[in-house]
């Protein structure tokens, strides 16, 4: 896994759910998920981002804040260089999978997912990704 600082760029990351809402709420990590924007509208790295994991931003944004939040975040979020990845049979089973044994939600194993089927690291800073062990290369905010 790789270390918070490490400074490796690869050629694309996965986002959790955590990443986005830290550069939105402009938390802890926020100045790392901005870099990769920065690299990716500079087409220097891809970003992705599980479709689950985007409906999980909204809703955390709209439960904790209001519905107009949500929209507007969804309004800037859709700008934002990175492609989101649709739910298909495949990518839910090895989530389903994932889940099955692991201690996280089922939207995080989305990420996870995706992260394994793309080859890239995730960036995150939710301690249930922990679990994984050393299935997944892990970048922490």
């Amino acid at each position: 896994m790789q270390k918070k600082g490490d400074n490796k760029i690869f050629d694309q990351y996965v986002l959790d759910s955590y990443a986005l809402l830290a550069f939105l709420a402009n938390e802890k990590g926020r100045d790392i998920v901005e870099n990769l924007l920065i690299l990716a509208k500079g087409k220097e790295t891809k970003l992705y981002m599980s479709i689950i994991n985007l409906g999980e931003v909204i809703y955390i944004i709209e439960r904790e804040e209001e519905l107009k939040n949500a929209q507007l975040a969804l309004s800037r979020i859709i700008k934002f260089p990175i492609e989101l990845v649709d739910a298909d049979l495949c990518l839910t089973l090895k989530a389903s999978h994932i889940k099955a044994h692991n201690t996280l939600s089922f939207a995080d194993a989305f990420a996870a997912s995706l992260a394994l089927e793309k080859n890239a690291p995730l960036v995150t800073g939710d301690k249930e990704f922990s679990s994984l062990g050393q299935d997944i290369n892990i970048i922490w905010i």
